[in-house]
């Protein structure tokens, strides 16, 4: 398989993220390489339906879950269709694969309480303290990725406005409301911190900058988190993720639009927002056993 190719195809057709782009590669690097381990079996792009059925078996008895199978799946759907477009095959062999039925899992979310807790536990006398204190009011204020926030950029931060821009997946720009809170912790941060530091090349239009005047990078911002959970006692799973899940979660349990909602996290589809009405509904129905006088 020509990968380079097949990279420059989902760059500049697809405008995928790099992050995206390196999953799709690693799939189907698995398939070429179960492709290369089978005697006398055929070029994968030759492969048939019955050939990709084994290959997930095989991706079963080496204990993938059937999360990880369905991205595969994903992946390898991506790639057939690259080769459809550039008249290598005629049909894909992936239209006859389903992916495994998935649990519908609903994420650790967390309460305001356990946010301030989490909060009160970064030193501010460290110089990135309050630093990391903006990363948390961020994460949660804006419900970003954790890919968006390590590139959030100066030039994008429209505080008068109240809304920041944001370059999500695939590029595709959106506007965020940031709220006072945010927006304060952040600007303290600029003024009493960042603004003190020597920044290296390509980092001066980077919002937050690692202690080298330097871009974070996503591993930094996955640590510091960690370490504020194992400070506080949290018993959750707790993640920059978790923090977008908690944006959501608590946008509608307080009636927010779905449709707004959407935009904000920017989420292409609604069907994707829409797990967070199962968490809606579950509030809702705690609410109906509390407070209806005939539940």
């Amino acid at each position: 398989m020509n990968f380079k190719h097949y990279k420059t195809y989902l760059q500049l057709e697809k405008s995928l993220s790099k992050h995206t782009i390196d999953a799709y590669l690693h799939d189907v690097s698995l398939l070429q390489t179960y492709s290369e381990m089978r005697q006398n079996s055929r070029n994968m792009e030759m492969f048939q339906a019955k050939e990709i059925h084994q290959f997930l078996v095989h991706l079963t008895e080496m204990g993938l879950s059937a999360h990880s199978q369905a991205r595969i799946i994903s992946g390898l759907k991506a790639y057939y269709k690259f080769l459809i477009v550039e008249n290598i095959i005629q049909q894909s062999p992936m239209d006859l694969i389903d992916a495994p039925k998935l649990g519908r899992k609903l994420p650790d979310t967390l309460s305001l309480a356990e946010i301030e807790k989490l909060i009160s536990h970064i030193d501010l006398s460290k110089p990135e303290g309050q630093r990391n204190r903006a990363i948390i009011e961020t994460l949660y204020g804006c419900g970003l990725r954790v890919t968006e926030l390590v590139e959030l950029k100066l030039s994008n931060l429209f505080f008068k406005e109240g809304f920041i821009r944001v370059i999500g997946k695939g590029n595709k720009e959106r506007l965020v409301p940031i709220g006072n809170v945010a927006q304060k912790q952040i600007t303290m941060y600029l003024e009493h911190y960042r603004n003190h530091q020597n920044i290296t090349k390509n980092s001066e239009n980077i919002v937050f900058i690692n202690n080298r005047g330097s871009k974070l990078s996503r591993v930094m911002i996955f640590l510091m988190i960690k370490q504020l959970v194992e400070l506080s006692g949290l018993r959750k799973t707790i993640s920059p993720h978790t923090f977008r899940h908690s944006f959501a979660t608590h946008l509608i349990e307080g009636g927010a639009d779905l449709r707004a909602v959407q935009d904000m996290l920017g989420h292409e589809s609604i069907t994707t927002t829409e797990i967070y009405t199962h968490l809606d509904r579950r509030f809702l129905k705690e609410t109906i056993a509390l407070y209806h006088p005939r539940s």
